[in-house]
């Protein structure tokens, strides 16, 4: 944890402050309960703007097709892949092997400038907890205070009824994320067959979904805001990545010091006290519990509801916006303006070639495949003075459109070639075909035992769209 702040702190006191400010850990060390006050402001209006926005995608991105393929499917148990509407297959997981690396890379990168924005405005966690989970929770019992006095109150027929209603909203709401997760992974399709058809035809299935929604519903209910300081790996990847140069949530404690209470007409500057009027709206509107004001912590998730609070007090006051900023540790060390430094705009190039670079691996990933591999044990044989080998050939369609092809052998010339069938094959969309031929050579042709060899592929309209290199074999000819 940062602690810029102990340099103005005394040492009794900052030991105490460190603890109060783990917002979701009492001195036992047991977890205590975040009530955070509904926030309001210009940064909260924007997120929800992003959250609505987020949320109309991953609820219509299951029904979007393009050439009649899916525009996002990640079906592991038949090892069906798209993205973008185009298909993968096992033979292109080096794209995708290559694109999660370049994903990490842009992820470090990323962060090591703007910090966790990824974790207060697109993570899916934080998106369905506070745009989602939480506003039905403000809904059904109310801001801070009235949640903290439900709490407290006995079991009566008000407090069951507004928990009742509370938990059953989640369940329901877990049941649909649940099904729209599956669309992502079976198509809307299969998960519409499967309500259909009932528990008693797709019992495993249904029970998956149980086990899926379970999960649902125990992190929005009850796990909470411990999965971004608990359980997500980035919240300590982060703590590793940024530095002084990086942008986050920040409290200007140069500004903010000496804190005290406020008082009408008083020269505050004059009794050296600092903007800071200690009325800890920084702290009870914060989701995770923590008070910004004893540093940058592992448990900020960069959300800004701290910074709406804080500037609604700053304008009732009279005094300057901004008190808690996005910022960067050297600029309120140095009180300097924020400045889009050459390091911010170099990072911000690479990003945009690495989005570059994935969007090429998949565009340039070709529209056929085709390999052509000796069968184990075969060699060659020798007849009416010409060398034969026979080849198993896979032919794969990656587009949607039937394709009319032929093969040929680019290099060496003058080879035969005789199919177990038609000379033209048709591979319809999507599709893979597998077969046998033989390529023949005049013994006088081939002068070593192991000649290399190029196979290509053709369509209708004679265009090369693949190649494969392989071996063709001989006898073996002494050469003096």
């Amino acid at each position: 944890m940062n602690t810029q702040n102990s340099n103005f702190q005394a040492p009794e006191l900052y030991e105490e402050s460190f603890r109060n400010s783990v917002g979701t850990m009492d001195e036992t060390g047991r977890r205590k309960w975040v009530y955070p006050r509904k926030p309001k402001g210009k940064f909260t209006n924007y997120r929800d703007y992003v959250t609505y926005l987020l949320l109309v995608i991953f609820f219509t991105l299951p029904f979007v097709k393009i050439n009649h393929n899916p525009f996002l499917l990640f079906n592991v148990i038949d090892r069906k892949f798209f993205i973008f509407g185009q298909p993968f297959y096992l033979q292109d997981f080096f794209i995708l092997a290559l694109g999660a690396v370049t994903s990490v890379i842009f992820v470090m990168l990323f962060t090591v400038v703007f910090g966790r924005i990824f974790c207060g405005w697109l993570c899916p966690q934080t998106i369905f907890m506070e745009g989602v989970f939480r506003k039905i929770e403000y809904w059904i019992e109310g801001d801070r205070n009235k949640q903290m006095k439900l709490d407290r109150q006995e079991w009566n027929s008000e407090k069951i009824r507004k928990r009742l209603t509370k938990w059953s909203v989640y369940a329901a709401i877990s049941v649909v994320i649940t099904n729209f997760m599956f669309m992502y992974i079976v198509g809307y399709e299969e998960v519409f067959r499967i309500i259909t058809e009932g528990p008693a035809e797709n019992p495993l299935k249904f029970l998956a979904m149980i086990c899926f929604t379970a999960v649902f519903y125990f992190v929005f209910s009850w796990l909470r805001e411990q999965v971004c300081t608990l359980v997500c790996p980035y919240g300590r990847l982060q703590g590793v990545l940024i530095d002084k140069q990086t942008i986050n949530v920040y409290y200007d404690f140069k500004r903010g010091e000496n804190r005290s209470k406020w008082k009408k007409d008083e020269d505050r500057k004059a009794v050296g006290k600092g903007d800071c009027i200690d009325c800890n709206q920084c702290v009870v509107v914060c989701p995770t519990g923590i008070d910004i004001r004893n540093g940058q912590q592992l448990e900020c998730v960069n959300c800004t509801a701290c910074i709406d609070a804080c500037d609604e007090i700053m304008v009732k006051v009279g005094l300057p916006k901004g008190l808690i900023r996005y910022a960067t540790e050297a600029e309120i060390e140095n009180q300097e303006k924020f400045k889009f430094t050459g390091r911010m705009k170099a990072t911000t190039v690479i990003l945009t070639l690495l989005i570059g670079f994935l969007g090429f691996l998949m565009y340039d990933r070709g529209s056929m495949e085709a390999k052509f591999i000796k069968p184990a044990g075969s060699t060659f044989f020798i007849k009416n003075g010409k060398i034969t080998n026979t080849f198993i050939y896979t032919l794969l369609n990656k587009s949607n459109e039937k394709k009319t092809l032929t093969i040929k052998v680019l290099n060496p010339k003058n080879a035969e070639i005789n199919f177990f069938g038609n000379e033209k094959i048709i591979l319809k969309g999507d599709q893979i075909l597998k077969g046998n031929i033989n390529i023949s050579f005049p013994e006088k042709e081939i002068r070593f035992s192991k000649q290399n060899m190029t196979i290509g592929v053709f369509d209708e309209k004679g265009n090369l769209v693949d190649s494969f290199e392989t071996v063709f074999e001989g006898p073996f000819q002494l050469v003096l």
